[in-house]
């Protein structure tokens, strides 16, 4: 499949991310001519799976769905609340 590609300067890239960014998504490859070196920028793989938020947002939406609240199993209520107790910081030094 070929991706479509444009070329913009580093000043209009500065001055629409967002609508940079939404190019990006939607599948074409932009390349930022002007920086030194150039930079391109594409999609890479989709991540698998889905945050926790969303599927917060599932299990409220199915439980009105049902009129009732569904119940974890104990192994699996252990399992969650073990991974958020080992839970550790997001270390973010390397984006500085």
């Amino acid at each position: 499949m070929n991706m479509a590609v444009i070329h913009i300067s580093e000043a209009d890239a500065a001055r629409d991310f967002a609508g940079l960014m939404a190019r990006v998504r939607a599948g074409i490859e932009v390349v930022i001519d002007g920086a030194s070196p150039a930079v391109k920028l594409s999609m890479v793989a989709t991540r698998p799976g889905r945050l926790l938020s969303e599927s917060i947002a599932l299990a409220e939406a199915h439980s009105k769905e049902l009129g009732y609240e569904p119940v974890m199993d104990e192994a699996y209520a252990a399992d969650m609340e073990e991974i958020i107790r080992n839970r550790k910081p997001r270390d973010t030094s390397a984006w500085d």
